[in-house]
Order: structure tokens, then C-alpha cells, then sequence
């Protein structure tokens, strides 16, 4: 079956979507839950196996595999507790005001299951005929995961280094695989050839003897080019994508990686017209290596979805994505991040997300991978980052370690974010013969960076009053610019509403179009390269630049042609994209590169 509704909430974080399908997979809403921090889902699983009254049993990280097992069982327990709130649900299906009437509530207005529940009603059945018309008609939103393909740390156990499948995102795939759920595993960040190699020891990311596929393989892809590369590698190993989902490269929350200028719009246009020739050449590939394998062949491509996420916020940006892209979903992040009964904020972040303006939302230099890294200014986690510069200690202890990615001159794995390494920098800085300037920005450089593993955790402990003596009570938060419209805390009811285009909780009338927001980021982007390419002497970066330039100014032309002749039923006010088209083309073609 498909899911109920036409959104999804995609992963934030290490910790604010953490427990999201407890609140919402039996409302028919599908959430990711990051797999990166084991230690953070040890300690949920300890607080719902006691809230729900299921048995727990410590998993310690003196065991060699204690990673997998502690993903494993956390997300077990997610699958118990959302199957028994749907079977709650079930029961209460004639019962007035019940919880079922809350999930059709959120529904869109002109869903068919809205009417077919009326009529339900209506009939008046008995229990069984209605819980017959539930399992016809309604389902659980999935409880998806997501492992960032890079987060793949190498591990010892008793100073011996393990093998590769005991590594970070190796450990977590293998926890997922061999867990209950039937749901899909979202990779980011970009390909690991030896991750996805890995997942051919798992038989159920493989057809079972019903054809079906009970683990599914999600991809986040900012182009057509990197789907159609990922898709064909792993084809040929007799994995099937069962969902490409397409995310803004800047205009987004958590890590930002930007294209070559490949602006989203054209970037699902190419989705939006090639999209059956993707699956049938990744379909010849898949069923050749089906064979190979001894595997069933399924006579038809299995089902791919296309997805869409990044800087959405409207109903119409909503259903211009569905109905003219044919997009099978698309994730609204960051907004959600102002709806308690969704996601997992305390009420300090939760404040801080409310209040923040355009001018609080930017592209930082804190993450220890050295990727831009979307933040909200005056977070507690920065906050006490800068605090600990100022008294002389710089850096964050490194107890988590997620990410110790990074190499010291004796070959030790190092995170940039940690004291060790911040001092020992600062100390080479001061040693160097470098000018004031260079060494006010080199200095800069090594302090901005910020212990994400614990800052994106700690958010979700506080909320449940777990125990954080271990981990402080500094937050980080990694909201995307879409936020800035957003300036309250949203009801479920109200969010649903807002997306179907029943209410609007947008209070401003002065946000540009998602289409415009992610162009205006793009020529900033570009101009702080550009900038520095012209005090540099890199030649091929200033190749990379102009090309970059050239996809920007065809994103321009592709962008006024469909304002000007195709989405008038999905903008507002077309005029004024326009012509903040044209003063965004006007600072292009400035951007000087020789």
C-alpha cells in the first residue's frame, strides 16, 4: 500500500527525530531516525522499554559488537510500541472522537479514505467489518533510518583493530538489517562503495520467496547524475533502489553539500522526464545480477519512488512538487522542528527556533567533516564552545567520538571539534610566521568547529529528563533557512493543515518562493568562491567556477520560462518571483571569475 499522506519527516539531527515514529507512524506519517549516536539510542530504548513496560537489559560497550546490538534492539522497540498504538487504534476504530478520527483529520481535505470513512461511519458495521475496512484502507507510517555513508569510523576492542564490518556505519547497517522493521534505510552524504558492497550479506535487502523486498534502499541524491551512478553500482549487485530522494543542496537543513550550481528545479525537471527511463535501465541491470545470484526475478521493475525535500513551505510549493513533478512525497524538515508532538526540542531550542530571523539562519564552518553546516546563531552548544576559547580551554572533551574521522601526525584518528586536537593546532598557529590576518582567520578556522555528537543528541535527553551528566546540557540545532518563516510553535493538526492548504501558519507575506530562496543561496555561494578564487591562483577552480556560473544562469532561464508559462496555478504572485529572478540573474552575471 502507499502511505496516507503525500509528506514525510526526514531525519534532523542525531536526536529531534530520534523518537518521532513513537509519536506519529500511527497517525500514517513516516520519519526517519538517525543511526549514528548508539550510546543516545541505548538510552531511549532503556526510557521507552520503561515507559510501555517492555523488558530491558543494559547492552554495555565492553561487548565487541555493542553498536549493532544497541541500534538493533532500540529499533525493535520502536517497532513493538508503534505496532501496539496501531492496534490501539484498530480497536477504537467506531469509538467517537478516538484516535482514528485524529488521523483522518490530518489527512488532505479530498482524500478518498476521508470519504470512505464517512461512509464507514455511516454503515454502521460491526467491530470486525471495521477493523476489516482499517486494514484495507489505512496503514502506519514507516519507521525509517538514515546512515550518513561517511560516519564510518574504524573501532578496536582491547587495542586490537576490528575488521571493516565493526566500523560505525558498517555496525549500523548491520543493526538495521537484522532488525524487525520493514522499512527503508536512507543513505546520505554521499556513495561508500565498501558500505553498499556490504549490504550483499544481508538477504533481506534481496527479494524473499514472495518477491517482496523486506528491506528497502533509499538513496539522497542532488542530481540526476549521482542517482543514476549510486543506482547502477548497486544494480549490479542485485540491490534494488526503491526510493531517490532528491534534496536541496543548499537550501536544506544539517550538512549542506552544494552542486555545480545544478539549481533543484532542473534538477527534478530531469527526474520528471526521465524518471521511467532510470528505472528500466537500472532494471536490466538488477535482474541480470538476480540472476547471477540465483535469486527470483520479478517480471516487472520493482516500485521506485521519487522524492523531493529541501526549503519547502507552502501548500502550493507543496502540491506544485506533487502534481507537476509527480513527486511520490515530499519531506517538510525544519518546520517540523516547531511541532512538539512530531519531533523531540527542549523548550530553550524550541524558543530560540521560534525567534530566529534570516539573519540568525547561516551557512557555518562548525562541523568537525569540514562540510557546511546549517545553524542558528547564539545555540547553547556554540555558546559554550565560545566560552571555553575565552577561559583559555579550547575544544570540546571527545566522548562520543562519531567523529574522529581525521588523521594526527602519528597516524591516530582525531576529531577537529576536540581539545586535543584544537590546542595542539592553536599551538603550531602561534609558532608559525604568518601575518596578523592570517592568523586571526587560521585561529578562527580551528575554534569554529563544535562537538556535534553530543550537541545534536543532548536535545531529545532533556525532553525526557534522561540523565546528561555525561553529556552537558549544550545543544546544537541545524535547522535549514526555510526556518525564518516559521515563528511559533505548530500544532500536528495545524502543521498537516498548513501543508494541505487548509490553514497557513506562515504570518509574514514577504517569503520568497522555495525556487527563488535556493537561488539567492546559490550566488552567495558563488561569490564567496569567486571571491577567493580571484585572491587565489587555482586555475582549475576557476574553471569549476565559470561552468558553476553557466549552470546557474540555464537554472535562470529554465526558472522564467515555468514562472512566466507554466506554474501559474502554484504561485501566488508571479510577477514578484519574477523579478526577483531577474535581480538574482542581474548578480550573476556581475560575479566576475578573471
Amino acid at each position: 500500500m502507499n502511505s496516507c499522506h503525500t509528506f514525510h519527516i526526514p531525519v534532523m539531527g542525531l536526536g529531534y527525530t530520534v523518537d518521532s515514529p513513537v509519536k506519529v507512524a500511527s497517525l500514517g506519517i513516516s520519519s526517519v531516525v538517525a543511526l549514528a549516536d548508539d550510546l543516545l539510542l541505548e538510552k531511549m530504548r532503556a526510557f521507552y522499554c520503561d515507559k510501555f513496560g517492555l523488558p530491558y537489559v543494559e547492552i554495555s560497550s565492553r561487548g565487541m559488537d555493542y553498536r549493532c546490538d544497541r541500534i538493533r534492539e532500540y529499533l525493535n522497540v520502536l517497532d513493538v510500541i508503534v505496532k501496539r498504538k496501531w492496534d490501539e487504534l484498530k480497536q477504537t476504530v467506531l469509538d467517537k472522537g478516538a484516535e482514528i478520527e485524529k488521523f483522518i483529520d490530518l489527512l488532505p481535505e479530498r482524500s478518498e479514505i476521508r470519504e470512505a470513512f464517512q461512509q464507514l461511519k455511516a454503515d454502521k458495521p460491526d467491530l470486525r467489518k471495521a477493523w476489516d475496512w482499517v486494514r484495507e484502507h489505512l496503514m502506519p507510517g514507516s519507521i525509517d533510518v538514515n546512515i550518513m555513508t561517511k560516519l564510518d569510523k574504524e573501532n578496536y576492542f582491547k587495542s586490537e583493530k576490528l575488521p571493516q564490518e565493526y566500523n560505525d556505519a558498517h555496525a549500523a547497517l548491520r543493526g538495521f538489517a537484522t532488525s524487525n522493521l520493514r522499512s527503508s534505510v536512507v543513505f546520505s552524504a554521499g556513495m561508500n562503495p565498501y558500505l553498499y558492497s556490504y549490504m550483499e550479506q544481508f538477504p533481506q535487502f534481496f527479494p524473499n520467496d514472495k518477491g517482496e523486498l523486506v528491506k528497502k534502499i533509499t538513496l539522497k541524491v542532488s542530481d540526476y547524475r549521482s542517482a543514476l551512478i549510486q543506482g547502477k553500482f548497486l544494480a549490479k549487485k542485485g540491490l534494488w533502489v526503491s526510493e531517490f530522494r532528491v534534496e536541496s543542496g543548499l537550501n536544506c537543513g544539517g550538512h549542506a553539500f552544494a552542486t555545480d550550481g545544478y539549481l533543484m528545479g532542473p534538477v527534478l525537471e530531469e527526474f520528471r522526464t526521465q524518471r521511467s527511463e532510470l528505472s528500466d535501465s537500472l532494471f536490466a541491470i538488477y535482474k541480470q545480477a538476480l540472476t547471477d545470484k540465483g535469486y527470483i526475478v520479478p517480471d516487472e521493475a520493482p516500485s521506485m519512488r521519487i522524492t523531493a525535500q529541501g526549503g519547502v513551505g507552502t501548500a502550493d510549493e507543496h502540491r506544485m512538487l506533487i502534481e507537476y513533478y509527480g513527486m511520490d512525497s515530499v519531506g517538510w524538515g525544519t518546520p517540523f522542528m516547531l511541532v512538539p508532538e512530531a519531533t523531540t526540542v527542549d523548550n530553550e531550542t524550541l524558543e530560540l527556533l521560534a525567534s530566529a530571523t534570516e539573519d540568525d539562519l547561516y551557512l557555518s564552518n562548525v562541523s568537525p567533516l569540514g562540510v557546511p553546516f546549517n545553524n542558528v546563531r547564539n545555540s547553547t552548544k556554540d555558546i559554550e564552545k565560545m566560552e571555553r576559547a575565552a577561559a583559555g580551554r579550547p575544544g570540546s572533551p571527545c566522548t562520543k567520538q562519531h567523529l574522529r574521522l581525521f588523521r594526527d601526525d602519528n597516524g591516530n584518528s582525531i576529531c577537529t571539534a576536540s581539545i586535543e586536537y584544537q590546542r595542539k593546532k592553536l599551538g603550531e598557529l602561534d609558532d608559525s610566521d604568518v601575518s596578523p590576518e592570517e592568523h586571526a582567520a587560521a585561529k578562527q578556522n580551528i575554534l569554529d568547529k563544535v562537538c556535534l555528537c553530543v550537541g545534536l543528541s543532548t536535545s531529545a535527553q532533556m525532553v525526557h529528563n534522561i540523565d546528561t551528566r555525561f553529556e552537558g546540557k549544550a545543544v546544537s540545532v541545524c535547522p535549514g533557512p526555510n526556518l525564518a518563516w516559521f515563528d511559533r510553535i505548530i500544532s500536528l493538526k495545524e502543521m498537516a493543515g498548513h501543508i494541505y492548504g487548509r490553514n497557513n501558519v506562515i504570518s509574514r507575506t514577504d517569503r520568497p518562493h522555495m525556487f527563488i530562496n535556493e537561488l539567492r543561496m546559490y550566488v552567495t555561494y558563488l561569490k564567496d568562491k569567486a571571491d577567493k578564487a580571484l585572491h587565489g591562483s587555482d586555475p582549475k577552480l576557476v574553471r569549476q567556477l565559470k561552468g558553476f556560473k553557466g549552470n546557474l544562469l540555464a537554472g535562470i532561464e529554465y526558472y522564467r520560462h515555468h514562472f512566466e508559462n507554466v506554474w501559474g496555478r502554484y504561485v501566488s504572485q508571479p510577477d514578484l518571483s519574477l523579478k526577483q529572478l531577474e535581480e538574482s540573474a542581474h548578480e550573476v552575471l556581475t560575479i566576475k571569475l578573471d
